[in-house]
């Protein structure tokens, strides 16, 4: 059934190739070019109407690009799988596999908040790439740390494997599917959170860091559920993301558009946007080039306020304790969360081994 799946959605990608569309990997552009594009966008976007009619034309090549245009959405909670349960100070943790197709799953570990009563936020935690397998996305202190608050602060969270890595065996990493089966996968865990009765549907949220960045991004632009996106370190105006799963399929060029990361990300205006970069990446111009560009198109809208660049020129490519607390606080303010600096001080967080948070 899944290989059929798969045939299926690779028909329409095989499709547009042949149309022309072409791939836009790594460093595309020059930082120059980068910045050039955007300029050009901004002249040609002079109200939110025209915004409006940009962002349907990059939703729709993002659909078309990834083979996901034709998918048809589900109403319907997805089956689940339950593992090990680990009860922690003021939240539970749960070894939880979410179906996203038959026969294929999203494996992860499910945060819930205990001692509070809901309905709560939903957060979304994908992950990055890691060289070290045993030691990367989920199973790493800073994701369980952050999850860990999240909670506390009054979210259920899920934090999943990227295809390939950990217990997501669907498919090896370097699939030319990965960036299909990591949208629609971000796609069922939003599914899952919004049938639960204990979570309000209007305060959903993804972030993550890198490629988790990438995935956060993508996910919000074509899945308007999502209220508040904050991809770390990964938006740029000329580095298209370096991995099959980020720019392996044609999303960003054909012979009618060309669209870059930053307006993909800008693409869910007027919903809060929060950039966070650093000086040791391709996000090192995100002050004077990328979140200019976003708070124009907010602008457009009458809603600067709702976009937010946190910049951290000394900082290097992470998702490390300062951007976790810039995060802590966007996400307080437009989910509606528990708004206690003693909380975003991290202290007092148990942390898991790899084999405690595995799905066995």
């Amino acid at each position: 059934m899944k290989r059929l799946v798969i045939a299926w959605l690779l028909i329409p990608m095989y499709a547009a190739l042949l149309q022309g569309q072409e791939l836009c990997v790594g460093n595309h552009w020059t930082e120059k070019q980068g910045k050039e594009h955007l300029d050009s966008i901004r002249g040609m976007i002079r109200s939110s109407h025209q915004w409006d009619r940009r962002e349907k034309a990059i939703r729709k090549q993002i659909l078309e690009g990834t083979g996901l245009a034709g998918l048809k959405r589900s109403a319907k909670a997805p089956a689940i799988k339950t593992g090990a349960v680990h009860e922690m100070d003021g939240y539970r943790v749960t070894n939880l596999a979410i179906e996203s197709e038959p026969g294929s799953w999203i494996t992860g570990n499910l945060y819930e908040p205990t001692g509070q009563s809901g309905p709560f936020a939903g957060i979304l935690c994908p992950h990055g790439h890691w060289s070290d397998w045993s030691d990367y996305g989920r199973y790493r202190h800073d994701m369980q740390k952050r999850c860990a608050v999240f909670c506390r602060m009054g979210a259920v969270v899920f934090a999943y494997d990227m295809v390939g890595y950990g217990d997501n065996k669907q498919a090896n990493h370097e699939d030319p599917l990965t960036l299909q089966l990591q949208t629609r996968n971000s796609m069922r865990v939003v599914d899952y959170l919004v049938n639960r009765k204990d979570v309000d549907r209007k305060r959903i949220a993804v972030t993550g860091a890198s490629g988790g960045g990438t995935q956060s991004f993508i996910l919000a632009a074509v899945d308007d559920r999502v209220a508040v996106s904050v991809p770390v370190v990964q938006v740029s105006a000329h580095f298209f993301g370096g991995c099959i799963c980020e720019s392996g399929m044609p999303i960003h060029k054909t012979s009618k558009i060309q669209i870059n990361n930053v307006e993909i990300a800008a693409s869910i205006a007027p919903r809060p946007l929060l950039l966070v970069s650093d000086g040791a990446d391709w996000t090192r111009n995100t002050e004077k080039v990328e979140y200019p560009f976003a708070r124009y198109i907010y602008g457009l809208y009458g809603k600067e306020n709702l976009v937010e660049n946190a910049h951290f020129a000394n900082g290097q490519h992470d998702y490390g304790f300062s951007k976790r607390q810039a995060v802590y606080r966007f996400l307080a303010k437009h989910l509606a969360m528990k708004a206690d600096p003693v909380l975003w001080e991290e202290k007092d967080i148990g942390l898991l081994e790899v084999d405690d948070l595995r799905n066995k």
